[in-house]
């Protein structure tokens, strides 16, 4: 994979980009909407090279200010931007929208793409347009598989491939790719695999992280066909997670099956483009225990399935304006159901039915103008509807005995109500940007952006200690209920970006700073029910809490650099590259929102020299101070940690990585990473922030032909 800079199609505000570029031909090749091409880019080439084994495609954005990853397993992280996170950031894989089909979202979408499938990721944060999606109000993140190959010259094949294999010390990590194709000028016939597992880290003080470790599997078949300015591709894959822990959760994976269809059609007329995508995804998740290192017996199963299809047209108004039209509907089923534990008094005898075929339907319809009114100011507006219909049907508790009590109570006043919800929402996006100079450029945005709960958030009913844990994709221990009364969240949201630039080749530089305020109305957060103690033990404290709309505001800053600095011609290029991220988020009645990263910077020192590219990286993160009281949020100290990273580009065919991660093996613990729930049931004591990784030693190869 070759990280290169890409330019923003239509970033509203944010800045963040990242872009995987494949050695072939693209479906942007045809694909040439004459968007407006906003000067904001990453860190361009000071994206670090990471050789390390990981098969988790959340990460490969680390390197951008304003990003960040919650803990999750070891291919299930929870992206965040700006501190918004999960189900409040819209993603996409090839098109589709993969809704987590989990009580503690360990199906997370990017989990159903490896790193090494990546041909390509945009990141939009905050104020986006309308057409880049709704039902979020923290960005929009699009991911796309290395798109099809096709010849150049009719009447002859061609034949491609990459293979690519990696690995960490540190667990035992490893994690391998292959893709091949065969093309015509007109057809494409391609085909990848990606395998990764690791055992369970250790952390700095070298004690293993218990029930950290995973295996995932994931193969894909791509078909391809191109014609006089059209282009069809279809895609059908399946993954599998045979298993995967989870130390800041009660649960580990079992079992996580996903199969997928997609297919994407483009096409140029004379009255403009066309874009029309539909998809089928169906997922089967199991929860339980599978390791020794966390023994345990409670099987939990859930059945999802993603439907839905998009049509896009683009239409050139005049010789300055475009006009983009559009409709989408998705549609997610859900049922999630815990077969009842022969011999088990509490876990017994009927099937615990925590969503009975819940429903969740989204129509949206958009209209969106770019205009260019003169060479230096253009601006943008779009509007956005959308209806989202939501249902379940009736559920049920264990039993009805004394252990269950306060289930069987919770069922009956569930049952007794009407389920069918129906929200109308609707977005609102402006932006203006104004090219100053050739060497800088500055952008004005503000959007009214909104989102409906998920299915959990209304429909999960158990009021039972255990069952209440069951419903947890914070990773914090604490135990959650939903609540038929929720309100959809509505952000509105101002930002601003400076970019200033110049320079051509190894000289070249940028600065970029972007403030924001985002200001949310029915924030869906939390009220406080009750406390217990995890695992029982006295020492650690947690909270039975129930969703519920509050009113918030996030604001904070990312700044973002690459600066040429002087060396010695033996030296080759030199250059500083760094970001920083300073926010903030708070209840309009007090206190904290829960997981969001304090104060934190990253810096590159980059050396290139030939084949050889070089890096020595600092992170630094401040002390979180900031803290959720109602969630008991772990405090966390701050933390540098050092890394190393080389790369060895041999022609356009071989590359080969290697580096030290954690290069002084240091002890620390990630702000985002929650508490550490295996080690509190192996050890008792109290609850403790999750341990980071340790020093390991990385290497990695790719060869394509």
């Amino acid at each position: 994979m070759k990280f290169s800079a890409h330019p923003l199609h239509l970033l509203a505000a944010a800045g963040l980009s990242f872009a995987a570029s494949a050695h072939a031909q693209t479906e942007s090749d045809l694909h040439q909407e004459p968007r407006l091409k906003v000067l904001v880019t990453a860190m361009a080439e000071g994206l670090p090279t990471r050789p390390s084994g990981i098969g988790d495609t959340s990460q490969l954005l680390s390197a951008i200010a304003g990003y960040n990853v919650a803990q999750g397993g070891g291919v299930s992280g929870l992206p965040s931007v700006n501190g918004l996170a999960d189900d409040r950031l819209k993603i996409r894989i090839d098109g589709m929208e993969i809704t987590s089909a989990c009580a503690n979202h360990m199906n997370a979408p990017l989990s159903y793409i490896d790193p090494t499938q990546v041909g390509h990721i945009d990141v939009l944060a905050g104020v986006t347009p309308v057409s880049a999606g709704g039902d979020s109000i923290g960005g929009t993140i699009t991911v796309r598989s290395a798109a099809p190959v096709y010849a150049d010259t009719a009447g002859v094949l061609r034949s491609s491939g990459k293979l690519s294999f990696s690995g960490r010390s540190n667990g035992n990590g490893l994690s391998s790719g292959i893709s091949a194709s065969v093309a015509s000028d007109t057809l494409s016939v391609g085909y990848n695999a990606a395998y990764a597992r690791s055992h369970s880290y250790q952390d700095g003080n070298g004690q293993t992280v218990l029930a950290s470790l995973y295996e995932s599997i994931n193969q894909a078949v791509l078909l391809g066909w191109r014609g006089d300015g059209q282009q069809l591709s279809v895609r059908l894959g399946t993954q599998h997670i045979p298993y995967q822990g989870y130390p800041n959760q009660y649960m580990d994976m079992t079992d996580n099956t996903g199969r997928y269809g997609n297919a994407s059609y483009h096409a140029r007329y004379g009255w403009g483009e066309l874009d029309a995508s539909a998809y089928w995804e169906r997922t089967s998740h199991d929860m339980g225990f599978f390791t020794p290192e966390r023994k345990g017996m409670m099987p939990m199963l859930t059945q999802g399935r993603n439907t839905g299809y998009s049509l896009k047209a683009s239409l050139p108004q005049g010789e300055g304006t475009l006009l983009r039209v559009g409709q989408e509907y998705h549609v997610f089923r859900l049922d999630d159901y815990w077969p009842a534990v022969a011999g088990s008094m509490m876990m017994g005898p009927q099937t615990y039915v925590n969503i009975n075929g819940g429903q969740r339907d989204r129509l949206a319809l958009y209209g969106e103008a770019e205009t260019r009114h003169n060479a230096q100011w253009t601006s943008l507006f779009g509007a956005r509807w959308e209806s989202v219909r939501m249902d379940t049907g009736a559920v049920q508790p264990y039993a009805s005995n004394m252990m269950n009590a306060a289930d069987a109570a919770a069922a009956k006043v569930f049952n007794a109500r009407a389920h069918k919800l129906r929200d109308n929402n609707y977005d609102l996006t402006a932006l203006a940007r104004y090219e100053a100079d050739a060497s800088s450029s500055y952008e004005l945005a503000a959007a009214r952006k909104t989102r409906s709960p998920n299915l959990y958030e209304r429909y999960s009913w158990g009021r039972g200690k255990m069952a209440m844990t069951m419903t947890n994709w914070f990773g914090d221990g604490n135990g959650y209920v939903g609540n038929l009364d929720l309100r959809p969240e509505t952000a509105y949201t101002l930002a601003a970006t400076a970019h200033w630039h110049g320079g051509s080749g190894a000289r070249s530089w940028f600065v970029k700073f972007n403030p924001y305020y985002n200001r949310v109305q029915d924030y869906i957060d939390v009220d406080v029910l009750g406390q217990f103690n995890p695992y029982g033990q006295t020492a650690a404290n947690g909270a039975l809490l129930q969703f519920a709309n509050h009113n918030a505001r996030l604001y904070g800053a990312n700044l973002s650099w690459q600066l040429p600095l002087a060396a010695p011609a033996a030296l080759g290029a030199l250059n500083l590259n760094g970001t920083a991220a300073y926010s903030r988020g708070q209840r309009a009645d007090g206190g904290a929102l829960y997981h969001i990263m304090p104060l934190n910077t990253l810096l590159t020192l980059e050396q290139r020299s030939g084949a050889w590219t070089n890096q020595l990286e600092l992170k630094l993160v401040r002390r979180k101070t900031q803290l959720d009281q109602r969630r008991i949020e772990a405090a966390t100290a701050g933390y540098g940690l050092l890394a190393l990273h080389t790369r060895y580009q041999l022609g356009k065919q071989l590359q080969l990585n290697a580096g030290i991660s954690n290069l002084l093996d240091k002890t620390y613990a990630d702000p985002l990473s929650g508490v550490y729930l295996s080690g509190l049931r192996a050890a008792g004591g109290s609850l403790r922030a999750l341990p980071g990784m340790g020093r390991s030693f990385d290497a990695g190869l790719s060869y394509s032909f």
